[in-house]
């Protein structure tokens, strides 16, 4: 009970520890000479109590008290010591209490590293990011405080929901709000360099570090957070386009297009409303998302909660935050892109515009396509589901033009260009076209727009390969990036075009043969682990070449929450996954068994370390780029 105190009231002095930052922020910001130490002391203070306050909700996880309802309600004593911990985060209350955590960690370190700016700025970049760490405040200790104390003390608790028990599950909640918060630093920072008319290039270079921060670990959130999916829910997909999924994705799409912009920025100080638009855009789907997880309003597996209470907080606290936004923005953002007219049509400048408008339109897409059963919901009570055809339909089309602006794009000069590699760019394309075009013809697949969109992205990848060899330094990080995108797209193609799948039942002795596949299980045995029983079922799986695998799928059977959960078994090679997953048909006594053949899987996700590698690169030799 002791931590859960300490904990307590540790969040209670970080909320207060934001009246002597208010206070000596606005005290400090019209006068001269250096920053005031006490904002910096009185930072480290609080991010110190937040601190204090988790790792004391670790602990009350670790050792079960459960006078905590947080606690209770998300931990059970047969819980491994590994999940004890994730549950910390695992549930709605302590993943608030680490995104404040975050929250104040960032701002720390902004005020550290943000030495060489203004000081005006910095105050005042501190002052709204106090803004949105109050708000946090509030919203944890009256809605959410993990703290809440039962009496009289249960004996045990009501367990973690089981589907989250997973390492990687574990890990992706804090690698996200990595990505989730550095966004908040980037809106603070552009609000306040709107109003203090700061928005240079100096700044979009300053800013530009945070905004790789906040996409790289963006990006790797969204990773660990699809490899869950396939491995853990059974139906063997690398992205479902599932609405929890959407509101990760829908920040990506627009902090990648607010690098863009900033690389403007930086050259050639356009694009100015740009960044400020999109800045706010990112935030503002950063905190939506939290609305809409936390709300209980999208129905998925990756919800925590369902409390209108919660969700009606966030709201009008993103509904206040948009409105301060947007009177900033119209009040202070006076004739900032008087040269935005200033782009040739064959340039740089207007290949990255076009990237902008892309990115804005696959964005609304997956806005529209997450938004819309919500409010056919709410107007009609007509309960809908957007899946992947809406998305694949709308989409593909206009991705085609977006990998060839892609490839086209970097060989481009700033300002104004000439096509200096017609003949190297064309052939690459026709090349491109044309194994393209016999591929599509070999897989009998739907011709047109797979042997367009498959050569768009093997012109990408083939021209950006090329690059690689002509001149390794320049561009390096973006090189990088867009040779992992350009192997993302063929990968995801490759993986829909070639994947096959086997749905059937069977008992123990039985075996399935298609002619291509053998499967046959041979027997099952059931084992007690410490807080799951488990079924394994143990299969010989033929191929074509008479080569035979043996896998073994599980069911497990949770005592607290009594769940049954799928755990797929994976055989998995550098080209190729083997994907088996069972579930007991009720009253009878077979196994119902998904078996499927997933090619360049392992590509799919190294594709995606790769485009995060080039975001590693360009903060490692930012120097070195031109």
């Amino acid at each position: 009970m002791l931590p859960s105190v300490i904990g307590k009231y540790s969040l209670i002095f970080g909320f207060l520890i934001s009246f002597p930052i208010f206070y000596y922020s606005f005290i400090d910001y019209k006068k001269s000479g250096n920053l005031n130490t006490k904002i910096i002391s009185f930072s480290f203070l609080q991010l110190l109590f937040i601190l204090i306050s988790f790792i004391c909700l670790i602990i009350s996880f670790v050792i079960s008290d459960f006078s905590n309802e947080t606690v209770f309600n998300n931990s059970h004593t047969t819980k491994p010591l590994f999940y004890k911990i994730a549950g910390t985060w695992g549930n709605h209350e302590g993943s608030l209490l680490l995104w404040l955590l975050v929250l104040t960690l960032f701002v720390f370190i902004f005020l550290l590293t943000s030495k060489r700016q203004i000081k005006s700025y910095r105050i005042l970049t501190t002052i709204f990011q106090q803004i949105i760490i109050f708000g946090f405040f509030v919203f944890v200790i009256k809605t959410s405080n993990p703290f809440s104390h039962i009496f009289p003390v249960p004996n045990e608790g009501l367990g973690l929901n089981p589907i989250l028990q997973d390492p990687a599950l574990a890990i992706h909640p804090p690698i996200l709000y990595l990505g989730y918060v550095g966004a908040s630093i980037i809106f603070s920072s552009a609000l306040s360099a709107t109003v203090l008319n700061y928005i240079s290039s100096s700044w979009a270079s300053h800013i530009k570090v945070w905004t790789y921060i906040s996409w790289i670990f963006l990006t790797l959130g969204i990773l660990l957070g699809s490899i869950w999916a396939y491995y853990e829910l059974g139906w063997g997909g690398f992205w479902f386009w599932d609405p929890v999924e959407n509101v990760s994705l829908m920040p990506w799409l627009a902090l990648t297009t607010l690098i863009h912009c900033l690389i403007v920025l930086e050259k050639r100080t356009l694009l100015k409303s740009w960044v400020i638009i999109l800045s706010i855009t990112t935030f503002t789907l950063s905190m939506s998302g939290t609305f809409l997880v936390r709300s209980g309003i999208l129905n998925s597996v990756h919800t925590f909660a369902n409390d209108p209470e919660r969700g009606i907080f966030i709201l009008l606290f993103l509904f206040l935050l948009i409105i301060l936004s947007l009177v900033i923005f119209f009040f202070f953002n006076k004739n900032q892109d008087r040269n935005s007219s200033n782009f040739f049509w064959l340039s740089k400048d207007t290949s990255l515009l076009i990237n902008n408008w892309f990115m804005m339109y696959f964005l609304s897409v997956v806005l529209i396509g997450t938004l819309y059963p919500i409010f056919l919901d709410v107007i009609s009570s007509e309960k809908i589901s957007v899946g992947p055809p809406f998305y694949h339909k709308l989409i593909a089309p206009f991705l085609i033009f977006f990998l060839i602006a892609m490839a086209i794009g970097p060989k481009l000069s700033w300002i104004k260009s000439k096509f200096i590699e017609k003949f190297s760019l064309v052939s690459f394309f026709g090349i491109s076209l044309l194994l393209s075009s016999y591929l599509v013809f070999k897989l009998n697949v739907d011709f047109l727009i797979n042997t367009l969109l498959l050569s768009a992205a093997l012109f990408l990848f083939l021209i950006t390969l090329k690059d690689f060899f002509i001149n390794k330094t320049k561009n390096i990080s973006q090189k990088i990036s867009h040779f992992g995108f350009g192997l993302f797209i063929l990968s995801v193609l490759l993986n829909n075009f070639l994947s096959s799948e086997i749905i059937t039942n069977l008992k123990v002795g039985e075996s399935y043969d298609d002619g291509k596949v053998k499967i046959y299980l041979e027997k099952v045995e059931k084992f007690k682990k410490q807080n799951y029983e488990s079924v394994i079922g143990y299969f010989d799986i033929t191929d074509q070449k008479n080569k035979t695998e043996k896998f073994k799928p599980e069911l497990r059977i949770y005592n607290q929450p009594v769940i049954i959960t799928s755990e797929a078994d994976i055989k998995t090679s550098l080209f190729h996954d083997k994907f088996l997953v069972i579930n007991v048909v009720q009253n009878q006594n077979y196994f119902n068994l998904r078996y499927q053949f997933k090619p360049l899987m392992s590509w799919i996700w190294i594709s995606v370390l790769i485009i995060s590698m080039g975001g590693f690169t360009n903060l490692l030799y930012s120097r070195n780029e031109k």
